[in-house]
């Protein structure tokens, strides 16, 4: 394959201690990539470095990418900032495709976060202050369609947990499983990662929690959303970068960089098709991950490629068995290597970076493995996948899946009935610092049509979370929860 793709540098590294001993994310970002460029054993990979990428985190800085390529010498590469709502893999992909096609010779991608320091300012009683960086990169990234419908938004903010809360309830009542048999199943599930990250040295908390722990409200694991407690949620409040540095084979020979610092991207596939939660046909059946699964495993089979590992993405339960799932997976097969997001550390936009760069340390300290690794964006909204190996046993493919999902995958209608009766298709409480305040119920009217109830009834909250109230009839008035029957 002409500018077949490859992996070259990897950076990853976290900080912890007092106020004074930690960097901001910028800071972190620059580390990242001075050791992925270490990394390589060549220096001057640096000077073919032709793009940056970024995805965005709660850092204010407008270009960190040109800041830290005009302080190191590779001043001339173009820098882009991607925001929420796009797939991270999406940025390995893009930068494969530049390199097959000659647009580029190598790419940069880096992302960190810093909000440890933010937390520790705030302990410590100091100021917080980034450096400022006023101009913008030379490309923006963005999603083209919001992540929620208005309806949504108004009952449950922005805040991803909630929504996910939803499709586990849906989850839930689709496997038959009662209310307490889910809760010591999500703690026994969380158990397994625990007890990885307690093994893995990039990983930010280390203690081993038991299932009971992490199923069990506490002032230190704060039910947030039911069926989640802290514990069951990414952990964002972390200093970390990770870099990862491709190029070409043909750079690399160039270079002479050792054939054991390579590793490949065989094949990765990607949906973005955008809607709702509460407009989906089927809110635990996403059609686009069917699909990106299918082709994925399809295209690997026919290269006779099989994964040894997998790291599934890991912000709540249920998008891990939703990859699962699609995944084909036997229970008995671990889901992560890293631990995952609410004991690896979870940072905002960039977690995936992370994932990949420690996939690739275990690829390249065991030439026969052969890892899968897992993204999303927004609620579950866009998901992608992608395999990894120490040999390139095929010329990289990716298929985004996207136009597909749209025709077969169309968003249900919001009702506009005033009031009426209606189905729970998904529900969930919301909680305040350890107080339930608000219910929230997905249902469908009487004419097959979606609406988003709330009630702050705190006899309807406490029975959403004694009683399954999936697939029990409402009564609503003006958008409002009024009884149940």
């Amino acid at each position: 394959m002409k500018n077949r793709p490859v992996l070259v540098g990897i950076g990853s590294l976290q900080q912890k201690g007092s106020f004074e001993q930690l960097d901001e994310a910028l800071i972190l970002m620059e580390q990242a990539t001075l050791d992925a460029i270490e990394d390589t054993d060549v220096p001057e990979i640096k000077n073919y470095i032709d793009e940056i990428q970024i995805p965005k985190g709660f850092w204010a800085y407008r270009d960190p990418g040109k800041w830290i390529a005009e302080k190191h010498g590779f001043a001339e590469a173009e820098t882009s900032v991607t925001k929420i709502g796009v797939l991270q893999q999406n940025l390995v992909n893009s930068a494969c495709k530049k390199i097959i096609d000659g647009e580029i010779r190598a790419s940069l991608i880096v992302g960190g976060e810093a909000r440890f320091k933010m937390i520790q300012a705030l302990k410590e009683g100091l100021p917080y202050e980034e450096m400022a960086l006023t101009e913008n990169p030379d490309h923006y990234v963005k999603a083209k369609e919001d992540l929620y419908v208005t309806e949504e938004l108004d009952a449950l903010g922005m805040m991803a947990v909630g929504y996910y809360a939803i499709i586990e309830s849906a989850m839930r009542y689709k496997n038959q499983c009662n209310l307490k048999e889910h809760e010591n199943f999500l703690g026994s599930y969380y158990e397994r990662f625990s007890e990885i990250a307690s093994k893995n040295p990039h990983a930010w908390n280390q203690k081993i929690f038991t299932a009971k722990e992490i199923k069990t409200p506490s002032s230190k694991n704060q039910r947030i959303a039911y069926p989640y407690n802290k514990l069951h949620n990414t952990s964002w409040n972390v200093n970390q970068a990770s870099a990862l540095i491709l190029t070409s084979d043909e750079i690399a020979d160039k270079l002479k960089i050792p054939l054991e610092k390579r590793v490949y991207p065989l094949v990765s596939s990607e949906t973005n098709h955008m809607i709702g939660v509460i407009q989906r046909p089927d809110l635990t059946s996403p059609v686009g991950l069917k699909l990106a699964t299918k082709y994925l495993l399809e295209t690997a089979a026919k290269n006779n490629i099989k994964p040894t590992f997998y790291e599934l993405y890991s912000c709540f339960p249920v998008a891990v068995q939703l990859f699962a799932k699609a995944l084909n997976m036997p229970e008995n097969i671990d889901k992560t290597i890293t631990g995952g997001m609410p004991f690896a550390g979870g940072p905002l936009n960039n977690y995936m970076l992370h994932a990949t760069a420690q996939a690739l340390m275990k690829i390249r300290e065991n030439n026969s493995e052969i890892g899968l690794i897992t993204g999303v964006s927004g609620m579950m909204t866009k998901q992608a996948l992608a395999i990894w190996g120490k040999n390139p046993a095929m010329d990289f493919q990716s298929m985004d899946v996207t136009a597909e999902a749209k025709k077969l995958e169309v968003p249900v209608p919001m009702s506009d009935l005033k009031k009426g009766n209606a189905t729970v298709i998904g529900c969930t409480t919301l909680y305040e610092k350890l107080n339930p305040i608000k219910a929230v119920f997905y249902a469908e009217d009487s004419q097959g049509h979606r609406l988003v109830l709330t009630s702050n009834d705190q006899k309807i909250i406490k029975q959403v979370e004694e009683v399954e109230c999936i697939g029990l009839k409402i009564n609503f008035s003006n958008k409002q929860f009024v009884a149940f029957g």
